[in-house]
């Protein structure tokens, strides 16, 4: 794997070179991550002239979930009290020899960014951007290998959740059940706040559960995912509970299945990443259902749960190969509540047979 993060930085590199800076502070600690492994809390990365440096308020420690970070990186510990990692990364870039050094202002603070200024007056300080965020977006099949089991995980924590009776338990206690299975199955943790949402509040996007009870009639919408190795994935699903379910739930279902499915089948690379959004919710718009709509269809995942890119009306780009994916539609009807469907795929060539579900929970409208 050494050679991975090595490849990674050298890609880094090469970008800020060409940008004319000598060397290049990473600070956002999911980039950190993606370019030099496991760190601990706080670290930040280095790239100098002479080496990189994993600055570090402490010894790495290693946990077993998250493993060392890149043994081809050298550990820079500072002493008990030693201030600012990113400071102090700066300091030692001066030390190097570098007259410039990029940084992630859109991670840094004001504050911050002026202590960098201050400790290494000697060194021009110019914007990385986003450069790391776009190296994350094609992943490499380890990464895939992550989210693929990730999704394993969170598909057999809601398929057991699924089996057990529902009528009477409050959303609170539900997602608190779905995020101990993850657990217990091999996930880090959940990979955000899982959702649980019954009767009015059932399709709304990102819902806080709370003390509400299932009762026998609702639409129940639960989101969840699992982050395995520091890899993020999200499942979502709709039932109904304890009857056939009504005319209208049906209706609104196979409406948001059919966004769902158009929007899934859009996916190659390629593909404008707002005609996927587009193909989603052309379904629901002529339907009625506009204003009912969230502001977008789905987004990237990996080290972080909602990254680059955005299935959005306003997206800009397309979509490569070996992108994961959500593609989420969902309709929320205020005081009645909604649906939600919600996979994690990878994008994959037709000849290789197309968008990878990994998410495979069935998507039948089961009444529980």
């Amino acid at each position: 794997m050494s050679e991975v993060y090595a490849n990674r930085r050298s890609r880094l590199r090469d970008h800020v070179n060409a940008a004319g800076t000598a060397a290049a502070l990473v600070t956002r600690p999911a980039n950190v991550r993606y370019l030099a492994a496991a760190a601990p809390r706080g670290s930040v990365l280095l790239l100098g002239r002479g080496e990189d440096l994993l600055v570090c308020a402490g010894p790495p420690d290693e946990r077993p979930y998250e493993g060392r970070p890149d043994e081809s990186v050298r550990p820079h510990v500072l002493p008990a009290n030693g201030g600012d990692t990113a400071v102090a990364a700066a300091g030692l870039a001066l030390a190097q020899g570098a007259d410039s050094l990029a940084v992630e202002e859109h991670h840094l603070t004001v504050s911050r960014h002026r202590a960098l200024a201050s400790v290494a007056p000697g060194l021009r300080l110019t914007d990385l951007g986003g450069a790391v965020e776009q190296l994350r977006v094609v992943k490499d099949e380890e990464e895939i290998s992550c989210l693929r089991i990730g999704a394993e995980i969170a598909d057999q924590a809601l398929g057991e959740l699924l089996e057990s009776i529902l009528v009477g338990r409050t959303e609170r206690h539900l997602a608190l059940e779905l995020e101990r299975r993850l657990v217990d199955h091999g996930a880090d943790g959940p990979a955000f706040p899982t959702s649980v949402a019954t009767g009015p509040h059932a399709g709304r996007r990102g819902h806080r559960p709370t003390d509400r009870r299932v009762e026998e009639g609702d639409f129940l919408s639960v989101c969840l995912g699992a982050t395995y190795r520091g890899y993020r994935c999200e499942i979502g699903r709709t039932f109904v509970i304890g009857t056939s379910p009504a005319d209208w739930q049906i209706e609104l279902y196979d409406l948001v299945f059919a966004a769902q499915r158009a929007g899934r089948e859009f996916l190659a690379p390629g593909a404008a990443c707002r005609d996927v959004d587009r193909a989603a919710r052309q379904v629901l718009d002529s339907a009625g259902y506009a204003e009912a709509l969230p502001p977008m269809t789905g987004h990237g995942v990996g080290l972080e749960i909602e990254e680059d890119p955005q299935l959005a009306p306003s997206a800009m780009g397309k979509l490569d190969a070996c992108v994961p994916v959500t593609v989420e539609p969902g309709v929320h009807l205020p005081g009645r509540g909604g649906v939600r469907i919600d996979d994690t795929l990878v994008v994959r060539p037709e000849a290789d047979g197309g968008p990878e579900l990994l998410t495979i929970t069935t998507k039948e409208l089961l009444a529980l």
